[in-house]
């Protein structure tokens, strides 16, 4: 697991005003919330007097309480605010003592929080991150959706199923989708970003479902799509023709070391009028996502036996990629040096699917 970066949290609409809500990233228990202005907080499930979770205690709109020895906490510093217990006379320094908090930002409907290499109570060195992702949007009037889905496996393993391009004909089979007589062999040219790697514009797959809905707006050849993947966890689709376009980013989120959660949060511009759109992106998405969830649930059990695993060219080359740019990463961490790139250059990658 990747510490140092955004992480989606919670779906926004998950998180009342003036209410708690407990969440689970990269095994850290947090306490997510939401303040009497609307704006979204993270804090560290965990009091640092008895280690009470906080979730089981009060919210005023301001403070958080614990439940044990109603000890006070704001929100969005977790800077001690109260403690009841104390007298008058009391030589402690109260402000002095915090609860782990965490840089918390809301974004196309889920909030994310930055989970830092260190999250010790009360440290007040942990470097301030960048805004958090966000999907790219192309005009200023559009549909927004997001689907999620649980998957009993790390998030390595859910990562490069997501990136993965052979699968589609055998997990994804649907007379509205594809058939494995639609297999057939593809060329594409992949680039490398910061942090990451670009499947370079080309037409899309004529089996998916946005590039269809396109094809009624523009001829095949004038649609194109981008794919990147960038570190830990995002993996940003665009397609567009003309003015018309579709956008998508999908995150595979750590919640403890065998225990994942994938989230597709999409947008478009097209039928924006009718109501029905909406509607059938999330009833699609959803058995899509569902296939995949059945896939990684089975291969779940083959996992429990540690077996030696293999990655082929040219189809496993992205996942080879990708546990190169952890392994670089991680590298440039620790003896503070520039990250290298696995990537060097563009490439030419071809495969049947």
């Amino acid at each position: 697991m990747l510490f140092g970066f955004w992480y989606r949290a919670l779906p926004a609409d998950s998180v009342p005003r003036n209410s708690l809500a407990k969440a689970m990233l990269l095994e850290r228990p947090l306490v997510v919330g939401r303040d009497a202005q609307g704006r979204a907080f993270a804090m560290l499930d965990l009091c640092p007097h008895r280690g009470m979770p906080l979730s089981c205690g009060g919210f005023d709109g301001k403070n958080v309480e614990c439940s044990y020895h109603g000890w006070k906490f704001d929100a969005h510093t977790g800077q001690c605010t109260l403690i009841p217990s104390l007298t008058a006379d009391s030589k402690l320094k109260v402000e002095r003592i915090r609860a782990g908090h965490f840089a918390c930002e809301e974004r196309d409907g889920f909030i994310w929080v930055f989970v830092a290499e260190q999250q010790v109570p009360g440290r007040q060195d942990v470097p301030t991150p960048g805004p958090a992702p966000c999907i790219p949007v192309l005009s200023e009037k559009y549909k927004l959706a997001h689907i999620s889905a649980e998957l009993p496996c790390n998030v390595d393993h859910g990562i490069i199923g997501l990136m993965d391009p052979a699968h589609g004909p055998f997990v994804h089979q649907a007379w509205w989708w594809r058939t494995r007589g639609s297999i057939h062999e593809k060329a594409k040219q992949f680039e490398p970003i910061e942090n990451g790697f670009r499947m370079s514009a080309h037409t899309p797959s004529s089996n998916s479902a946005p590039y269809k809905l396109l094809r009624l707006y523009a001829s095949a050849d004038a649609i194109t799509t981008t794919i990147d993947f960038v570190l830990p966890n995002l993996r940003f689709e665009q397609i567009r023709a003309g003015k018309y376009w579709f956008s998508s980013l999908t995150t595979v989120t750590p919640i403890t070391r065998n225990h994942c959660r994938i989230d597709t949060v999409a947008a478009w511009n097209v039928f924006r009028s009718i109501p029905f759109v909406k509607p059938l992106f999330r009833f699609v998405g959803q058995k899509f996502m569902a296939q995949d969830q059945r896939t990684m649930e089975k291969q779940a059990e083959g996992l429990k036996y540690n077996p030696n695993l293999m990655l082929i060219d040219d189809a496993d080359r992205p996942a080879k990629w990708y546990y190169q740019l952890k392994a670089a990463w991680l590298e440039s961490r620790r003896n503070g040096g520039t990250m290298r790139h696995p990537l060097q250059g563009p490439v030419t990658l071809r495969w049947r699917s």
